[in-house]
């Protein structure tokens, strides 16, 4: 199948194995970018197993086999560093909630090699021992030193009173007993149950056609087959109906730190990137709290000097996405300025958009996106990652499409039924968080 998305031409394959590959022919720079993406992310995780999808990532280029080569049965940390060195070329592993990606990016005489590269680490990773065992360590430094970072326990209480039980409550590194205890046998179980060519979607961006790329995959991937009588495995996603019927009241959760500012944030539960409510919620988030234009910035710091940052989220996710608006503020403001966030989020529910408004939170969120489809790279990102959340490379336009004929209306809808009722979660210092919670 091949789909026109503005100048790009982007082809769909299904392989025979299950492996969809989207190729996007940009000749512009003798350059070509992948992305593989798998259903691999935290989200399918274990909760005593959280962190695992994180370690995986960080371990998975410290060796892997080379079935090609009999004279050397498997590459270590340093072969393959050395490899893709030697091209010049980028190659590196990430996790997310939703998903787990290998991303290449070469010339494009390079590229067979640097992919056929990529797909051994993917297929025959070798988990050495010392390198989980030193990954897990760094792991949990970093566990160690969020801590002490305001932002990330603020980030943290509020996601663990709004999801709960859901994979969604976690950090995607898990917490000190998660990580602490992973095992190398864990690696190799979580790898050989979510690593499957039926989950998989190569998404191929530069000066390639593609002919030639599907068939590059084909001869680096074609022998790989699914699990025989194992159906895809799946993860527990609840509606954000259900999850609200099962959750807390929203309430306020503090944490005393010593720190020089309050770190100030209210959570709504709101639905995925699937909801017909999807785009009038990114375009309330993009008008308030998205840059130094923001009704947020003009209002809590311009106007009134109660802001050092505020900002508002409402990161894509496949379900039971939350919408989040922080500020960081002097203790002394704390409570002048949590009443100030809350009022400008309740107004959203309580008075329509004025018409310049609304068309300049559109004319930032569609151009911003534009620039964000400039590069081979971000090309095979952004329609790969539509495809693995189920939405295929036409949501591309639909969401254009989609922001462009949203009305007040609808937005005025969308934060009556979702902005109303806020878990709130502070940090900062006893004195200044004590008297928002004794009122």
């Amino acid at each position: 199948m091949t789909q026109s998305i503005g100048k790009s031409q982007v082809n769909r394959t299904v392989l025979n194995n299950g492996i969809v590959v989207l190729v996007t022919e940009n000749p512009a720079a003798d350059i070509v970018a992948a992305r593989m993406f798998l259903r691999a992310g935290s989200c399918y995780e274990k909760p005593e197993k959280a962190g695992l999808a994180h370690l995986l990532s960080t371990v998975m280029t410290k060796g892997c086999g080379n079935p090609k080569n009999s004279g050397s049965k498997t590459l270590t940390s340093m072969e393959i560093a050395e490899a893709v060195e030697s091209f010049g070329a980028s190659l590196g592993t990430d996790s997310s909630s939703d998903y787990f990606v290998v991303s290449v990016k070469t010339v494009t005489d390079d590229f067979p090699e640097v992919l056929g590269l990529a797909g051994s680490i993917m297929r025959f990773p070798t988990f050495p021992e010392l390198e989980v065992e030193l990954e897990r360590r760094l792991a949990l430094q970093d566990i160690r030193s969020q801590k002490e970072q305001p932002f990330s326990v603020a980030f943290e209480q509020l996601r663990k009173a709004m999801y709960q039980n859901h994979p969604y409550a976690m950090s995607g590194l898990g917490d000190e007993t998660t990580m602490g205890n992973l095992t190398r046998d864990d690696l190799v179980e979580f790898h050989q149950t979510y690593f499957r060519p039926d989950s998989l979607v190569i998404s191929i961006a530069g000066r390639i056609d593609c002919d030639r790329a599907v068939k590059l995959v084909e001869d680096i991937f074609g022998d790989w087959q699914p699990p025989i009588n194992q159906p895809l495995p799946q993860t527990s996603f609840p509606e954000v109906g259900a999850l609200n019927a099962s959750r807390i009241a929203p309430r306020t959760f503090a944490t005393p730190q010593n720190t020089q500012q309050s770190i100030l944030m209210l959570g709504y539960l709101v639905p995925s990137v699937h909801s017909s409510d999807y785009a009038a919620l990114k375009l309330l988030s993009t008008y308030l709290g998205n840059g130094l234009s923001s009704r947020l910035f003009i209002e809590l710091r311009e106007k009134r000097g109660l802001a050092y940052e505020v900002s508002a989220l409402y990161p894509t996710r496949l379900l039971c996405a939350s919408f989040v608006v922080y500020m960081g503020t002097a203790p002394e403001n704390t409570e002048t300025a949590l009443a100030g966030l809350q009022t400008e989020v309740d107004l959203l529910s309580a008075v329509k958009l004025e018409p310049d408004s609304l068309q300049a939170a559109k004319n930032k969120i569609l151009g911003q996106y534009a620039l964000g489809k400039q590069t081979n790279a971000q090309l095979a990102q952004i329609y790969g990652w539509y495809e693995i959340l189920g939405l295929g490379i036409g949501f591309d336009k639909g969401f254009q499409d989609a922001i462009a004929v949203v009305t007040a209306e609808e937005t005025l809808d969308a934060a009556c039924k979702y902005l109303r009722e806020p878990y709130i979660s502070l940090v900062g210092q006893q004195e200044a968080i004590g008297r928002v919670i004794e009122s």
